[in-house]
């Protein structure tokens, strides 16, 4: 039951991504929290905004690509492509991101956020002073390096949502 007081985001990155229908379980279970609903999508909103101090948002949508390639998010990464596309950004750095190649990419402080990703994606005890002191040498002030974690722990809370959700509608499919 949906309560006509709590606004849903006219888009919804996680409904675009594992497209569900209204007469799906999943669906219904997921819309029984619309405040996790809402919040989710209003928590992208802000991580993607024009207005975060010390990253472009294209760097951000970079970060989210390599972070959903890293995860083996596909359906994410295909939107963190088609945004990074709208934006305008530099098809042969976005091909290079996509691909995993890191290493080939001439700005050293992307590359840098990018390895900051994958560590903390893959090896999170990684992430420790020495990592961010490395992002600090690459010209990260506070405020970006706070922007940057905060991004990367939400990718990883919606790459997750997104795996619950599509589990949960194919187990539906198969029952």
């Amino acid at each position: 039951m949906t309560n006509p007081a709590v606004q849903l985001p006219a888009i919804d990155v996680v409904d675009h991504v594992v497209p569900l229908s209204a007469n799906q379980p999943t669906w219904a279970l997921r819309q029984q929290r619309e405040k996790v609903v809402s919040a989710t999508q209003s928590s992208y909103d802000a991580m993607f905004s024009h207005k975060v101090e010390g990253l472009s948002r294209t760097e951000r949508l970079l970060v989210a690509l390599h972070a959903c390639r890293v995860s083996k998010a596909a359906n994410l990464a295909a939107h963190y492509r088609e945004e990074l596309d709208a934006e305008r950004a530099d098809a042969a750095v976005a091909n290079a991101v996509e691909r995993g190649e890191i290493a080939s990419l001439a700005d050293a402080r992307l590359r840098a956020m990018l390895l900051f990703t994958g560590k903390l994606i893959e090896r999170p005890i990684e992430g420790d002073r020495a990592a961010i002191d490395a992002l600090a040498a690459h010209g990260l002030s506070t405020p970006a390096l706070v922007a940057l974690s905060q991004l990367i722990a939400f990718l990883s809370y919606q790459v997750r949502v997104v795996a619950g959700l599509k589990a949960l509608a194919a187990a539906e499919v198969s029952a």
